[in-house]
């Protein structure tokens, strides 16, 4: 019996002990930190979740507003290199047919499609493609005032005087670099492709080298009193704008060129009147 009641009282004391240690004030506190850890986290996963939510919302809100956006604009817009290299190769070819037709008198059927080829071949690649890689990647780089100023309202533009400065820098390079140590010796070299008779690449750049030089004078005169007043309001136009206004413009040039320039016959007088003006200056001729 005296062995029986001391063993009830150890196991209850044992039972009261743990139930002391339970209700510790450390366990009670790791307990609530586990609880507010756990609201914490739900808390923040819920917050995550959301922010998730938000973000994903407002990117196809964006992505929304932009194809609407992209929707509006015009092909030009949206394509502005495809757009004005369409131009480029049409108006230079028309503008060949067109002084073939009306300038020299020829029929449908007569049409010298070799010499058509020379601008075909020209407005795509130099025109439509080396001219806007010039002057839209690279004046954009150097001169970094185009793509603001062109967007300004005109009584702006006349206050910006930053961006006159660039436009001013931008018709000198065209007119005194691009066209007369670019333009025409590219021109010439391409009429040599065409209608040369030898497959040698450099008798292609000699020889049209030396035929723009025969020339040059009546060339660059020509070539500044049309590109000197167009190049001022070209380079104060938007950029999508800016090439196919050149295009429009060139399409006189090119049948300026056409006409001048265009034949293969023209080169052979030229050369013939060539000989008898130095003929006349030397004193040589009748």
């Amino acid at each position: 019996m005296l062995s029986t009641s001391m063993l009830s009282r150890r196991l209850i004391s044992s039972r009261s002990s743990s139930i002391t240690w339970l209700r510790s004030p450390v366990l009670v506190r790791r307990s609530t930190n586990t609880t507010t850890n756990n609201a914490a986290k739900q808390t923040a996963s819920k917050s995550e979740s959301s922010t998730a939510q938000s973000t994903t919302t407002t990117t196809s809100t964006k992505s929304s507003e932009q194809i609407a956006t992209d929707a509006s604009k015009s092909f030009a817009e949206r394509n502005p290199f495809v757009f004005q290299l369409g131009v480029a190769t049409a108006k230079t070819s028309a503008a060949d047919i067109l002084v073939q037709v009306v300038v020299d008198k020829k029929k449908w059927n007569e049409i010298d499609y070799k010499r058509n080829a020379i601008f075909v071949v020209f407005g795509f690649a130099y025109l439509g493609g080396f001219q806007y890689w010039l002057m839209v990647n690279k004046f954009n780089k150097w001169f970094p005032t185009r793509t603001r100023f062109a967007k300004l309202p005109l009584a702006e533009k006349v206050k910006d005087v930053a961006g006159m400065m660039d436009a001013a820098k931008m018709v000198a390079f065209d007119v005194f670099v691009h066209l007369p140590l670019i333009y025409f010796p590219s021109y010439y070299t391409c009429k040599e492709i065409v209608t040369g008779t030898s497959w040698n690449p450099l008798v292609w750049v000699k020889d049209g080298c030396t035929k723009y030089w025969n020339n040059k004078e009546e060339d660059c005169l020509a070539m500044i009193k049309l590109w000197g007043p167009s190049d001022c309001i070209q380079f104060s136009m938007p950029i999508h704008i800016s090439m196919p206004f050149r295009h429009m413009v060139s399409f006189f040039w090119t049948a300026y060129v056409s006409f001048t320039r265009g034949g293969v016959e023209d080169d052979e007088q030229e050369g013939a009147s060539q000989v008898k003006r130095r003929l006349s200056v030397s004193g040589d001729s009748a």
